[in-house]
Formats: structure tokens, C-alpha cells, sequence
């Protein structure tokens, strides 16, 4: 099967790997997914301003990250929906085709086919010199995260086993450092550490030159413990890398043995498109207007 042909979203079941991880790092058993689910319902009851689809798939999308707590999880789905409010003019009603050139006509961001070891998807931003700003500002590099995102939450795997995320800054130059503004970090970051209902386990940022000081000075101010704690600053030293990050499992462009990435978000444009009635779906999710 080609690299192309496993473009997809992985909706199979949890294997019984995967399902002892969930029973390990997120307390889920039947029994107390059972009871979890029924807890978050009625805390959702008295929260008659909050829209949400009532599915069991839906609720457990924020139940598995905050470890079947039924408050902590309706405390992201608070988070959550009042991040689309506060940002409505980013993400509200967002859909694939809204950013089709940004995904088939740039390579900025792409998911790589293959997890990790540890069963981990793995997210690329090409933040070097593949980003052309005059072309994709950095609101369309967050829409597309946006999506993807989306995409990823419905996959039981990366429910259970997080994400990780390699940010290339291979060639960055100063019209990429001058793109970066403290509104945009504002925006990445309060989604990634409040309102993203996904395991995010490490960011590993690579090829940075030195200019990236610049750039890293207006994000490190809103980066709390738990995210700086999961990040990794590797330059061009891939072995460095590979500490983290077994490169029986990464493609060539990484140092890793596996082919190198032929594929972008060229070819994830059609798979996201696909999912139309679950970006619908989550588009529905929402604080209603008071």
C-alpha cells in the first residue's frame, strides 16, 4: 500500500493494546466510561446554554482526555465552545472547502501517515522557508489545524494516544519571523492549552536557525508549565530528535528510516472534505446567544 493509499482517517475500534492504554493513563473501563457518560449528561442538564450534539462518540471525545472526569470534561466542553465564540471570525462554520488553496496549493501543514511508537499521530507545520506568508497568513495555517484537529478527534487511536508535533523551521528567513504576532500566539495557544479535547504529548521543533530566538520570544510568555514541559528544541540534529522519537518510525526527512514524505495536505484535502456531516456536526457545537 503506498503512502497515499493509508491518507485516511482511522476510525477502527480501539485495539486491545490500545484499550489496556485507556485502562492505564485514562481510568477507561466499561463499567466507568459507562458511568462517566451518565455523569457528564446530567452535569450537560444544567447547562442550558451549551449546544452540543448528544452522542455517546461525541461526549467521549472530551471524556478520554481529561481522564473520564465528568466535571473536568465538561469543563472542556465549556472551554471548548466559548474559544469558537471568542474567536467566531477564525473558526465559525468552518469547512474544507473554505481553505482549499491553503491545503492544495502549500505544503504548511501535513499529517504523517505513519504513528509514532508509541502509537502517536504525528503533526507537521513547515514554518521555514515552505511558507510563503504572501500567500497563507497564519489564521489559514490555524483554520487548517482547525480541521485537522477535527479530523483527528475521530479517530479512537489518537483519542487514547495523543499527538505529537514536529514544527519545521527549515529556511526560516524575516518575512516568516515578521508574520508571527502576538495575536496569533494568543490564538495557537490558548486552543492548544484550553480548548483542544486532544493528547497533545510533545512539540518538537527542528532546523531552527537562529532568527527562530526571535519568533520564540512572542510565544514563551503564554506557554505554561505542562506545554513547556513537553517541548523540544533540536536544531538540525536529528539524533536529538530520535531521543524522543524512534526513527524506525519517522520518515527520511526526520532522520528516520521510513521512506521520505511524498504526500501533503494536498492529499489530505479530499479525506477532510469527506468528513462533511462531522465538520457539520462539531460546526453545531456551540455557547447558545444569550
Amino acid at each position: 500500500m503506498s503512502s497515499r493509499d493509508r491518507v485516511r482517517i482511522w476510525r477502527d475500534p480501539l485495539s486491545p493494546e490500545s484499550a489496556l492504554v485507556a485502562e492505564k493513563e485514562l481510568r477507561e473501563i466499561p463499567e466507568r466510561a459507562a458511568e462517566a457518560l451518565a455523569a457528564l449528561r446530567e452535569l450537560l442538564a444544567g447547562r442550558k446554554d451549551l449546544v452540543y450534539p448528544d452522542t455517546d462518540e461525541f461526549l467521549i471525545r472530551f471524556l478520554r482526555p481529561t481522564k473520564y472526569y465528568p466535571e473536568s470534561a465538561l469543563g472542556l466542553m465549556v472551554r471548548a465552545a466559548e474559544f469558537k465564540n471568542k474567536n467566531a471570525s477564525v473558526v465559525q462554520g468552518l469547512k474544507p472547502e473554505d481553505e482549499q488553496s491553503t491545503l492544495t496549493d502549500n505544503d504548511v501543514v501535513n499529517v504523517v501517515v505513519d504513528r509514532d511508537q508509541d502509537g502517536r499521530r504525528i503533526l507537521i507545520m513547515n514554518l521555514g522557508k515552505k511558507w510563503d506568508p504572501s500567500k497563507v497568513t497564519t489564521n489559514q495555517i490555524f483554520r487548517c489545524l482547525y480541521l485537522t484537529h477535527i479530523g483527528a478527534c475521530l479517530e479512537p487511536e489518537t483519542q487514547v494516544k495523543g499527538a505529537v508535533v514536529i514544527m519545521d523551521f527549515s529556511g526560516l528567513g524575516m518575512r516568516q519571523v515578521t508574520s508571527f504576532t502576538p495575536s496569533f500566539s494568543k490564538l495557537l495557544l490558548s486552543f492548544i492549552q484550553e480548548a483542544m479535547p486532544l493528547r497533545l504529548k510533545q512539540v518538537h521543533i527542528v532546523n531552527e536557525p537562529y532568527i527562530f530566538n526571535m519568533v520564540f520570544q512572542i510565544f514563551k510568555p503564554l506557554i505554561k508549565d505542562k506545554l513547556k514541559a513537553r517541548m523540544f528544541f533540536h536544531g538540525n540534529k536529528m539524533a536529538s530528535l530520535h531521543k524522543h522519537m524512534d526513527p524506525a518510525f519517522l520518515p527520511a526527512d526526520f532522520g528516520g528510516s521510513k521512506p521520505a514524505i511524498d504526500y501533503s495536505s494536498k492529499d489530505w484535502y479530499p479525506v477532510l472534505v469527506s468528513l462533511e456531516d462531522e465538520v457539520k456536526e462539531w460546526n453545531s457545537f456551540q455557547l447558545a446567544s444569550s
